[in-house]
Parts: structure tokens; C-alpha cells; sequence
């Protein structure tokens, strides 16, 4: 049985014929290409100690890598984003419950917390970003499949809800208490429900399941 990987997720499938879609990130059938099976010499064949005495072909080394490259290197091999993107979260969802304990309950002291754990979300979204868009470059050359659009739209949503929330709470502390709390309320339910949408892309993308 012929096997098939996608150049743009890595996922491998078994079968005659690749896939008309990848079920992982979305590429069309153009995206796979056939795994051959890796030819191996075999020291026990003659042929093969004849090949130890001639000359070796002259190769010519790779260009040393700068100190930007390096990092950025290292990061996608540690999975940077994967790992920082359980920063925002973690936390939006605590940030979230706690806007709505306060707008229930009318209470100050859950919203201030819910404002503090979105100043912690702001500070580490630079450095997700920045990662999340290494990561599309380097692992998935800018594929422009519909599952990328979507999370590339859920992350952007995320961003922005997140940080109307944080402004909107910094400059009226009382909105919980005014006509318009249940905006508020529902700018941080789309927040909620974006990183959750980005977050299991992200995890299908890891996991390939």
C-alpha cells in the first residue's frame, strides 16, 4: 500500500490514491506527495565496498545561520507557540466567568480580577502572535487553506474582543452597572468562544487528529 504525506501538515495516509482533501489542515489532493521507501545500502553486497574507496563528491557547506535565524529555529523545533498560546488560554476563560460573577452578583471585587488577568493576556499576546505567524511561515509555508483562514479569524477576534474588553472596563470600571453590560457581557463571550475555536485548530494541527 502506497503512502501519502501532506507537504503542508506533515499528516500521512495509506491508500492507492491521496486524499481529494487533507483531513488534518485542509490542503487539497496536489498538496501529498508519494513516500518512497528509503534505499538503504547493504555492506554485505560487494558493490558496496568499491563505493567506500571513491572519491567523495565535493559538497559545498550551507551558509552559516545568523543569530535571528538560530533563535527562530529553535522556537519552531520546541514548539514555541504551542506552548505560549496556553497563556491567553488559560486565563480568558477565568477572566471571562469572573466579568460574569460580577455582572450577576453586582460586584466590584471580580471584576477588578477579571481586568488584571486581561492586563497578564495583553502582555503575552505580542509574543504568541509573533510565534503563531513564525510558526505558519516556517512549518506550514503560508498554506492558505480554509482551516488557517478560520484560525487566523478566530485569533484576530480574539485579540480585538480581548482588548475592547480591558479599555472598555479601564475607562468605566461601573459598565457591569450601566444599559450596556450585556455588550459588554457578549464582547467577552466572543473572546471566550474565538480562543476556544483557535485552540482546537491548533491542537488538530498538533495532534493531526
Amino acid at each position: 500500500m502506497k503512502s501519502w504525506k501532506c507537504t503542508v501538515c506533515n499528516y500521512v495516509h495509506k491508500g492507492e490514491f491521496p486524499p481529494d482533501k487533507c483531513p488534518v489542515c485542509g490542503a487539497d489532493k496536489s498538496k501529498f506527495v508519494e513516500i518512497q521507501p528509503s534505499d538503504e545500502p547493504d555492506e554485505s553486497k560487494p558493490g558496496n565496498v568499491d563505493s567506500a574507496v571513491s572519491e567523495p563528491e565535493k559538497i559545498e557547506p550551507p551558509a552559516p545561520l545568523s543569530l535571528y535565524q538560530k533563535v527562530t529555529d529553535l522556537m519552531i523545533r520546541h514548539h514555541a507557540h504551542p506552548i505560549l498560546v496556553h497563556t491567553p488560554n488559560g486565563i480568558l476563560p477565568i477572566a471571562a466567568v469572573l466579568f460574569i460573577l460580577a455582572w450577576v452578583f453586582d460586584a466590584t471585587l471580580p471584576a477588578k480580577a477579571a481586568a488584571i488577568n486581561l492586563v497578564f493576556v495583553v502582555l503575552a499576546l505580542p509574543l504568541v502572535i509573533y510565534t503563531g505567524v513564525l510558526e505558519w511561515q516556517k512549518k506550514y509555508n503560508w498554506a492558505d487553506t480554509l482551516l488557517f483562514r478560520i484560525k487566523i479569524l478566530a485569533a484576530t477576534l480574539t485579540c480585538t474582543s480581548c482588548l475592547i474588553s480591558l479599555v472598555w472596563y479601564l475607562l468605566d470600571p461601573a459598565v457591569l452597572s450601566t444599559s450596556l453590560s450585556w455588550v459588554f457581557i457578549l464582547v467577552n463571550l466572543i473572546m471566550l468562544a474565538s480562543a476556544g475555536i483557535a485552540g482546537h485548530i491548533g491542537g488538530k494541527l498538533v495532534f493531526k487528529d
